[in-house]
């Protein structure tokens, strides 16, 4: 199993950065180098506990789909969405928000498991962890640039 951590810092108050993190359009927007859209359960707008997205992106030349459900909420300060289908042997996304002085820190803990035994672990070290962080790290930057232009604009 692989895990990913990040940290992210964003100037607005950890509701914003939640319910940006939860938020199917701006996902789609922040994956747009995979071309990535959501085509099946909730399509739009903000993801809830129990509900279900299905996304169909491109990533390694190869449209592929990933249906996710909520598994675990608990308002503005983590929830969790889990592979239901997909590549992934396993696949958990764990989105935490912790508020200090006006900052949110916004953590990311993904594990996964990839198939195909001792091929699947060998993709994974060449170029799967690589990818799938940087995948993150785009998410994270956009999540970053609208959480902190919402919040002014509610400054204001």
């Amino acid at each position: 199993m692989t895990t990913i951590n990040l940290t992210t810092k964003i100037k607005a108050p950890k509701q914003i950065v939640f319910d940006a993190a939860r938020n199917i359009d701006i996902h789609q927007q922040s994956t747009s180098p995979s071309k990535e859209k959501a085509i099946d359960g909730v399509t739009s707008g903000l993801i809830n506990l129990n509900e279900t997205v299905t996304w169909r992106g491109k990533h390694f030349g190869f449209y592929l789909t990933h249906k996710s459900r909520i598994t675990t909420m608990k308002l503005h300060d983590y929830f969790v969405d889990e592979m239901e289908k997909g590549k992934f042997k396993s696949f958990r996304h764990e989105h935490l928000f912790e508020e200090k002085n006006g900052v949110t820190i916004m953590k990311d803990k993904l594990h996964y498991e990839t198939p195909f035994g001792i091929f699947g672990e060998l993709f994974d070290i060449l170029f799967l962890e690589k990818h799938l962080t940087n995948f993150l790290l785009e998410r994270n930057k956009i999540l970053k640039v609208v959480s902190e232009k919402t919040n002014k604009v509610f400054a204001e």
